[in-house]
């Protein structure tokens, strides 16, 4: 009948609000919906599915709505439910932290990968999460490394309580210790750690109009810009990592690939770097450096020559390429 009112189902609300998204520039605007219904609705995604013709009470329509209003101008997903999953689990997000993203799983896997065979051999491990934003490295490092003790620094007082809180979610608060300073300054001289791991930031200032907008007017500003070259904080720990890594230790950072070429001089530039490996994200361009300390005393008894990276499937032909060009240039 052309009286009856028209139902809004969760199917209808879907379809709605996925165009209307798209219609306000969101990439991804299906998902957008989903997320914010399922948020609304406190089930999950799968549940939006099983329940496709059911009617939506008014109260979540409405909360609904300004969720869309909101979303359609900018503002992440991950805000606006207060939640963002990583390496499979849910971590608490605010506008005071950096809304986790996948390419960082690398710097969690390089670590996992270079933490496990060192705990064969010693009982425990130090790490650092310098940066820690919302805890998700720290957390999951914690988590998934039953045998370790991890010191969490962040600039941001705001910032650590939210890792705190992550920390308290799952379970491993025992075994963080949460700081707010500087980088490793603002740690006692004698402090020495099995690995450092960061994802710091690391857009040049230039570059920081170019990002996304959703990006760009709602994710914390010093948690991405680190200066006029981008390189300003990778330099720092690169130089701050020996005097706090024990011998043989690593520092695995999250880098930006248009910073590849700067980061391998970078620890080429500075003694004590071995086993430099650069690490691509899912999309084959350069993501995660992980190089290994070892001063003068305990190189002499190592066979490897200075940063030099390992060869492995994970080698890039453009780097390749790139090195060749280097060399080139230094002969001529």
């Amino acid at each position: 009948m052309s009286g009856t009112p028209e139902v809004w189902t969760v199917g209808r609300l879907l379809a709605w609000t996925s165009d209307y998204l798209a219609r306000h520039g969101s990439p991804t605007p299906r998902l957008d919906a989903e997320l914010l219904l399922a948020h609304v609705r406190q089930c999950p995604r799968i549940g939006l599915y099983t329940h496709f013709g059911e009617e939506v009470a008014t109260e979540q329509r409405e909360a609904f709505k300004e969720l869309i209003r909101r979303r359609a101008r900018g503002e992440p997903v991950a805000y606006l439910t207060g939640h963002k999953e990583f390496y499979s689990l849910s971590f608490e997000v605010t506008p005071d932290v950096l809304v986790p993203r996948p390419e960082t799983e690398g710097v969690l896997e390089a670590v996992l990968d270079r933490a496990r065979p060192m705990l064969q051999h010693q009982p425990q491990l130090a790490l650092a999460d310098v940066g820690t934003g919302s805890g998700i490295l720290a957390v999951c490092a914690a988590r998934f490394l039953p045998n370790v003790h991890v010191t969490a620094i962040d600039v941001s007082a705001e910032a650590i309580a939210v890792a705190q809180r992550n920390a308290q979610r799952h379970q491993v608060a025992d075994r963080i210790d949460f700081r707010v300073g500087d980088l490793l300054q603002c740690l006692p001289p004698e402090t020495r750690f099995d690995i450092v791991m960061s994802n710091p930031p690391y857009v040049a200032e230039h570059e920081f109009e170019t990002l996304p907008p959703d990006v760009r007017c709602f994710e914390p500003r010093r948690a991405l810009v680190a200066g006029p070259t981008g390189m300003e904080i990778i330099q720092r720990l690169v130089e701050q990592s020996p005097c706090y890594l024990r011998p043989g230790g690593w520092l695995v950072m999250e880098i930006s690939p248009m910073l590849d070429d700067s980061v391998r001089r970078l620890f080429c530039e500075n003694a004590g770097w071995r086993h430099l490996e650069v690490l691509p994200d899912l999309a084959g361009h350069a993501r995660v450096v992980a190089a290994q300390y070892l001063p003068a005393a305990s190189a002499a008894a190592s066979d490897s020559d200075p940063v030099m990276p390992e060869t492995s499937e994970n080698d890039r032909p453009e780097s390749k390429v790139a090195e060749a060009e280097d060399s080139d240039r230094a002969e001529t």
